[in-house]
Formats: C-alpha cells, structure tokens, sequence
C-alpha cells in the first residue's frame, strides 16, 4: 500500500470537512443526519450486492461508498459538539479489545462457542440491559429481526430442544393458519402468518440456515425462472397473461430442469 489506513482515513475525514466548510458543496452543507438515512440504508445494500456478485472490484468502491457515510454523520456530529470521527474509530477499537479478553488479555477461552458466550456476556455487562432480547434494531429486515429475536431467547434457554420440536411447532401453526382462513378470519390469518413466518426463522436457525440468505436466493431462482417462462411463452407467441394454467406449470417445469 502507498500509505497507511490511518493516513488515508485522515485524508477522507479532511475531505468531508473541506465538503461541510462554508465555501464546501452547497449540497454537502444542506445534508442533516435524518437526511442520510435514506443513503446509508442504500449504500449499504449496495456492499451487499457487490458481495453478491463476487466483484471485488464493486466491493471495494462500496465499502468505500459506506465509509464515506460514516465519516459523513461523524462530521455532523462534530460540528454540533458531540464527537468526531477520530471518537468513532477510537471507540470501535476499545470496545474490540475489551471484547477480546482472549487476545488482549489473560482470557483463555477454548473455541469460538466460547469466544461468543464471552462476547455476548462482556456486552450484557457493558449495556445492562434490562431484557435478553434488548439490543436487536427495530429498524432491521422483519425476517433478519426474527431470526435475531430466536437466537437471542435460545440463549437464556428460550428454545425448542432439537429440529423435531420446531417441525412440530410449525405443523402447530399451519393447522391455526387453516383454522383461521375456514373461520374467515381475516385478523386471525394476518397473526396467524405472521407466527408461521416466526417459526420459519426459527427452524432455519436450528438447521444452520441463514433466513435472510435462504429467502434471498429463493427470490433469485424465482425471479430467473419467471423470467425464463417469459421468454419462452413469447418465443412461442403467446403472452404470458393469455396463458392456461396448464400452459405456466408447464412452461415452468421446462425452465425448471434446463
């Protein structure tokens, strides 16, 4: 590298400074922290998608293009008088090295499990949260947010036992969602799939699976084979609102096996 983190860090923060000064961009200056919230969100499911596409190219410019956001509301910060980025990177650093007793410390902790259990008891202390499921963002993707609320019950021991238990529960759930579309229900089925969707995220944490992952790449396949019936409908003349049911399930399967 032709220069250190550090130096090019500065060098970032000395930008975004020079952007807010009062002879800076005038669309720098008339930012506001609620203002970034809309380019924060964006830029950071860009990084996603690039990581995504395996680019690490694309990877790198978005990183970037994230950083830049949080030197960004740091800078805002500072102009109110509260911290500066320098207290961002400062703070980050304390708390991984009080995070990591093992490493920085005289901690001996055996694997990553224990590593975890570590962690996740140092931030209990440091928060002093009154709940186990405090800490979870209320802002966070509502499957992502069940995922999180399940694995943060299960370690106060607030689980099904094994898989079996969370199948059972699931069948649990559909048989109330069934109950409640023959009642006619319609409260009933909004609660309904909302605890089935619940259990989903629990099932798929107890197999290992990442929810938000799995379901992404669940879009992805359907999104390519709907595209594909699309093609293949057209390719044959015919429009894919004028087709049978028969015609879409078969289409479908052909998109399916190739």
């Amino acid at each position: 590298m032709s220069e250190t983190a550090g130096v090019a860090f500065g060098r970032l923060v000395a930008l975004m400074a020079r952007l807010r000064a009062p002879d800076g961009c005038p669309w720098d200056r008339r930012q506001s922290l609620e203002s970034l919230r809309a380019y924060l969100i964006e830029e950071t499911y860009e990084v996603l998608e690039a990581l995504d596409d395996g680019d690490p190219g694309a990877h790198r410019e978005e990183l970037g293009d994230l950083l830049f956001q949080v030197v960004f509301q740091a800078r805002i910060r500072e102009e109110e008088g509260h911290f500066d980025a320098a207290a961002v990177a400062d703070g980050i650093r304390e708390k991984l090295e009080r995070r990591h007793p093992h490493v920085f410390g005289d901690a001996v902790l055996a694997d990553a499990e224990a590593v975890a259990q570590s962690w996740h008891a140092i931030k209990a202390q440091e928060k002093r949260r009154e709940s186990a499921l405090d800490g979870i963002p209320r802002a966070l993707p509502a499957l992502l947010r069940a995922e999180r609320l399940g694995a943060k019950a299960a370690r106060v021991g607030f689980d099904w036992p094994d898989v079996d238990g969370v199948l059972a529960k699931l069948a649990e759930e559909q048989a109330e969602l069934a109950a409640a579309r023959a009642a006619g229900d319609a409260d009933a089925i909004h609660h309904e799939v909302g605890d089935l969707l619940l259990t989903m995220a629990s099932l798929a944490r107890h197999l290992g699976v990442d929810p938000e992952a799995a379901l992404e790449a669940a879009n992805h396949r359907f999104e390519q084979r709907f595209r594909g019936v699309e093609r293949r409908l057209s390719a044959q003349g015919q429009a894919m609102a004028d087709a049978d049911a028969a015609t879409l399930d078969a289409a479908w399967e052909a998109v399916k096996r190739s």
